[in-house]
């Protein structure tokens, strides 16, 4: 059995939360019942309409977009602001980024409507790796390097897990350093974080991979259907928990 609010979302209708406002509306029935409380498990077989209409099962997509800068990932934004869905405006389904990059961050950015799989892709505990190339406003010394590699200690108390660093080139005369980081999680603004906590700010961040995925390929704001042996490879690395 599933919660009902979970069967619409999955069926593209509503996010979860807005399933949640229609199941208190009482717009939700269940094999002719109207459910009007949260938390209501749904029998398999049973029939899920939303203001009459049936609820069917969407089709599960896997997108991969080169997200472009000045672009949010969020499905709406009070400001108006292009969002990544809104670059896809010919997928049919209530598709979704799984996890963000910031505004002015660029790269690999996957898509779904299958929260599983998101779920899998973005949870701590699955490690996956993703790989970034970061451009700083300061010359790393070699001590700073090992401590981005050790775990750094962020601004909420938290310390990141062990990172890989690889210097690719360093400005004396402009004092800024170019590096290519792996990290193994994906907290809010993290790698920002990590680079403020060591006295700099980040003035350029694009991932360049997830996992093995990669947008080499492609140009900003392009995208692309999954290919179903990506998506079988990226769910059999998060269930190994390993780092690329």
């Amino acid at each position: 059995m599933e919660r009902l609010q979970k069967i619409i979302a999955q069926a593209g209708i509503a996010s979860r939360r807005k399933a949640e406002e229609l199941i208190l509306e009482g717009r939700v029935t269940v094999d002719g019942t109207v459910i009007d409380v949260l938390g209501f498990k749904v029998k398999k077989g049973s029939e899920v309409r939303v203001d009459g209409k049936k609820v069917d099962g969407e089709d599960k997509v896997y997108y991969l977009m080169y997200k472009p800068k000045k672009v949010i990932c969020t499905l709406n934004d009070e400001h108006d602001r292009q969002t990544v869905v809104s670059l896809m405006s010919d997928v049919p389904q209530r598709i979704f980024p799984v996890g963000r990059l910031d505004y002015d961050t660029t790269g690999v950015l996957l898509l779904t409507n299958d929260g599983e799989f998101a779920n899998a892709m973005t949870h701590p505990r699955f490690h996956l790796s993703k790989l970034y190339e970061v451009r700083i406003n300061g010359v790393l010394t070699t001590p700073q390097i090992k401590h981005l590699e050790a775990g750094i200690e962020l601004d909420d108390g938290t310390v990141t897990l062990p990172a890989k660093v690889w210097i690719t080139r360093k400005d004396l005369a402009r004092k800024a350093t170019e590096f290519e980081l792996t990290i193994q999680e994906g907290k809010n603004r993290q790698i920002k974080r990590m680079v403020e906590a060591l006295g700099y700010e980040v003035t350029r961040l694009h991932r360049k991979k997830f996992a093995f995925i990669h947008v080499n390929d492609m140009k900003p704001g392009e995208y692309r259907r999954l290919k179903p042996f990506e998506v079988k490879q990226l769910r059999r690395l998060s269930e190994e928990g390993v780092m690329e």
